[in-house]
């Protein structure tokens, strides 16, 4: 997800880009272990194609998030028969989901709100 200007991204603006990919991340997850390819393609066919996660974004989130207990990791087989990380979310991870949807519904409905005004500041 690139930034919306040319110019790197103030700390606060990366927080929000992390978070909102970290809560995508943890949605994907909530149906069951993927490798990093099937998280990137199911928010991808999710937003029809909108977003796009690159990889220098995903694994490096994916390892954050191991990291801090949200998601474990384990080595297993692709349909192809090929080596891959998969991911699961722990109950840490579930309960931060929770947490993140409720924040992010009253984020996004703010945000919503001021975007689609009708009437001007008085």
């Amino acid at each position: 997800m690139p930034p919306a200007s040319s110019s790197a991204p103030s700390a606060p603006d990366l927080d929000l880009l992390q978070g909102t990919l970290d809560v995508m991340i943890l949605k994907a997850l909530s149906w069951g272990p993927m490798h990093g390819f099937g998280v990137a393609k199911w928010i991808r066919h999710t937003t029809e194609e909108v977003l796009q996660i690159e990889d220098s974004a995903l694994y490096p989130a994916l390892h954050r998030m191991e990291h801090r207990g949200l998601i474990d990791a384990d080595w297993g087989l692709t349909e192809n028969k090929r080596r891959a990380k998969y991911y699961t979310l722990t109950t840490k991870g579930r309960q931060q989901l929770r947490a993140r949807v409720s924040s992010w519904d009253r984020y996004s409905s703010a945000v919503s709100k001021v975007i689609h005004a009708t009437t001007q500041p008085s």
